[in-house]
């Protein structure tokens, strides 16, 4: 087995994700409307669906993990493929609100073992240590999935309806997505940690005690939720909060049409510039990107929403990056798809309750809503460097 990731292995398993994230994630923004007339529910309905296939994800992330952990990536992915396609025509074959809701579940269970986490433990079963830059590649093709997936979804329901562009998705799993993950290398011994393998520069111990190991997690756990959160709170919301901050709708259509470029303009920099850098000083600075930039908007207004737009996407462009290096060079690559899972649990499940709970703050206060997502990012700065000075102390 090679020592190092190859480009060919980061490019299937990238394109193998841009088709998951686009087909699953983002499939709900530009097919919910249809899906809920055709169904005869309301389109809240549709996205309470979606909310229950992230917390069925989340509930998944670690089983997932542990199962790449001991068999690799290949047979997991492989099988994901499958049952993304099955739930993706289950949707297509719906009928009511049962229907609906069931095949959200399906999904939901691909969600939990196919998306970043099960990619990202995928390469560290295999590579260990070296994996940092592979985890990058993968979230560079990744970044282009709501590029793609969006419109792709729009001509397709344009043309074949909603319930033929769910067939589509399906087809294309059982097809590209499955062959890309069969022709990953397979898992011959799990990869260990090599002691002849330098860490980044000032990179804290992979062991320690079970108190520092333990606050490393919490820190971890609570870090991912809140940018999780504060990066679904904007996906919903962002059009809305901007104009209700005084921007214009073309203003705030283009503001978001910047998040996507600035979010792989930022990966390009950590994959170049940063990737000397210790991930926690990379996740530090994108932690406080959003707060930065909300302030910018709050206080000049309108004029500073491009800004803000910018600073925002290029924060969660390398915080992406972080959930998968963080615990790597931290506890190591030993357990790695398990111990993810179990960190992103409570992330998922931020994610799942964001929309509607950004969605009441900026109801009831405006663009002062602004305010929650800036104290998480900012709780999540001040958290990280706890974690450096723990590291420190050991």
């Amino acid at each position: 087995m090679a020592t190092e990731p190859s480009a060919g292995i980061v490019t299937r398993l990238g394109i193998a994700q841009t088709l998951a994230w686009a087909s699953s994630y983002y499939l709900p923004a530009m097919l919910a409307a249809p899906m809920a007339r055709d169904l005869g529910v309301s389109t809240p309905t549709v996205f309470a669906a979606f909310s229950a296939a992230l917390i069925i994800s989340a509930l998944l992330g670690p089983y997932a993990g542990h199962l790449i952990d001991r068999y690799g990536g290949r047979p997991v992915l492989a099988i994901i493929s499958v049952v993304f396609a099955t739930g993706l025509a289950g949707l297509g074959l719906a009928q009511g609100p049962w229907g609906l809701f069931a095949a959200w579940l399906v999904i939901g269970i691909g969600m939990g073992s196919g998306l970043y986490e099960a990619a990202f433990s995928a390469l560290v079963a295999l590579y260990g240590h070296r994996s940092r830059g592979a985890i990058t590649g993968i979230t560079l093709f990744a970044g282009f999935a709501s590029t793609i997936g969006w419109p792709l979804s729009t001509f397709l329901e344009a043309h074949i309806g909603w319930r033929g562009a769910c067939f589509t998705w399906a087809a294309l799993h059982l097809t590209l997505g499955l062959a890309l993950n069969l022709s990953l290398p397979r898992l011959t011994k799990p990869a260990c940690p090599e002691p002849s393998t330098p860490l980044p520069q000032g990179a804290p111990p992979t062991t320690g005690g079970p108190p520092s190991q333990r606050w490393a997690s919490f820190v971890l756990a609570f870090v991912f939720a809140a940018t999780w959160f504060i990066s679904t709170a904007m996906a919903a919301h962002l059009p809305r909060l901007l104009q209700v901050g005084g921007t214009t709708l073309a203003t705030a259509v283009m503001v978001g049409a910047l998040i996507g470029p600035a979010q792989v303009a930022a990966r390009l920099l950590e994959f170049s510039l940063l990737r000397k850098m210790h991930p926690l000083l990379s996740a530090r600075l994108a932690a406080s990107l959003h707060p930065i930039g909300a302030l910018l908007f709050g206080v000049i207004g309108a004029p500073a929403a491009a800004a803000f737009g910018v600073l925002h996407g290029a924060g969660n462009g390398i915080l992406t990056i972080a959930k998968g290096t963080l615990p790597l060079v931290i506890f190591g690559p030993q357990g790695y798809g398990h111990r993810q899972g179990m960190l992103m649990v409570p992330a998922r499940i931020a994610q799942a309750l964001a929309p509607w709970l950004f969605g009441l703050c900026l109801d009831a206060y405006g663009v002062h809503a602004l305010w929650l997502s800036s104290l998480l990012g900012v709780a999540a700065a001040l958290m990280l460097m706890t974690l450096s000075a723990s590291a420190v102390r050991q």
